[in-house]
């Protein structure tokens, strides 16, 4: 039986305690070195700083408790999505990408992945499992998807994948392991962009790839060890930081979206709006059986490019930023990154600030669109 978002959460707090003697710091230190003392055979011990780090190994720690799997960290989400994809695929396997999901896990099959003999295809979430799976080594999916919200069945599409003879990839990165738990529901492996929520405080870039089968994080480790696609100990130890905080910023950031999202769709500035959490949203019914949260992030179209970028330049507390999962309220007019939505579509991540002060100043915003 799966522990509780809360008992996750609280033992995520105490996992050093088990190891401390006397006088140790509670905090995790950060190890700042790229060799240690490695006298005659040191086997099992660290050596070398592509190999390991202690910090590293306290942030691994936490993730794994999260992720209730054996999880490796990485540079970045992107660095942790290579990193499958270099060390599971081979020349001639063919995988399933999302149509509409982050646009640089598609750049990246294209532009790298071909030129070694890997071929792919697109379908949209929404509809991931019409077509089936047969003839597919690997099959990839962002549920929620970034940034229009839809959202696939991964359980039905985990048996198809598996009956197919394939492994599922679900990208977690917009709901984090207290949102959804993908390989709970099936999944082979979770990788996800821990630059977002896990760290939430915008000031690092990290990624996490965590899988229950041994020989997959083997060829994983591998591949990190080998290609030198490690953390500096400096990053993990911010994002450790940042875990210990996750819950707590997690819970406030969707409880928030859960008050405002009605209330930007009655806005008659706002033409559409996705948001899982909303009764009648093409996403609800099954966003309510498979996670433990709606998320926070709103997805929604205004009359034009101009009106969106006046009301993300407008608002007094959003930040203009590409990316999400922060303490700071941030919205992108998402047309802006080649996603293939109208000019006038914004996607809003919402942070830590007071819920009704962050509505009035949004519906401040959102009030200088209308006519």
């Amino acid at each position: 039986m799966s522990e509780s978002p809360s008992s996750r959460a609280a033992g995520l707090l105490h996992l050093r305690r088990g190891g401390l003697s006397r006088g140790d710091a509670i905090p995790l230190p950060l190890t700042m070195a790229s060799i240690f003392h490695a006298p005659g055979d040191s086997t099992g011990f660290h050596q070398y700083g592509r190999f390991s780090n202690p910090t590293w190994d306290g942030t691994e720690e936490m993730l794994s408790r999260l992720e209730n799997a054996p999880t490796l960290a990485f540079p970045s989400g992107m660095a942790a999505i290579s990193a499958v994809f270099f060390a599971l695929l081979r020349a001639g396997d063919h995988i399933l990408l999302p149509s509409d999901g982050y646009h640089t896990t598609r750049i990246l099959a294209d532009r790298f992945l071909g030129a070694f003999g890997v071929s792919f295809d697109t379908r949209p979430t929404a509809s991931f499992l019409d077509g089936g799976f047969d003839g597919y080594r690997l099959v990839f999916v962002e549920s929620p998807s970034n940034p229009t919200l839809d959202i696939c069945d991964l359980a039905a599409a985990a048996e198809a994948i598996h009956k197919a003879g394939g492994l599922l990839v679900v990208d977690n990165t917009t709901m984090t392991p207290f949102g959804q738990r993908p390989l709970d529901l099936g999944a082979d492996i979770v990788v996800a962009a821990d630059t977002k929520a896990p760290n939430g405080h915008s000031d690092v870039l990290a990624g996490h790839v965590a899988s229950r089968n041994e020989s997959v994080m083997a060829a994983v480790r591998e591949w990190r060890t080998t290609s030198g696609s490690i953390s500096s100990p400096f990053d993990a130890w911010l994002l450790h930081r940042g875990l210990e905080t996750l819950e707590v910023r997690f819970d406030r950031m969707c409880t928030t979206a859960e008050r405002i999202a009605p209330r930007i769709k009655a806005h008659p500035a706002v033409r559409s709006i996705r948001f899982p959490g909303l009764v009648g949203d093409p996403s609800h019914n099954l966003a309510s059986t498979q996670m433990e949260r709606f998320g926070f992030l709103i997805s929604f179209e205004l009359d034009s490019e101009e009106k969106a970028e006046d009301f993300i330049n407008g608002c007094e507390l959003m930040a203009a930023a590409t990316s999400f999962g922060g303490v700071h309220t941030s919205a992108e007019r998402r047309t802006k990154r080649g996603d293939a939505v109208p000019p006038g579509f914004v996607r809003l991540a919402v942070g830590c600030e007071p819920a009704e002060e962050l509505w009035a100043a949004i519906k401040n915003s959102l009030d200088r669109q209308l006519p």
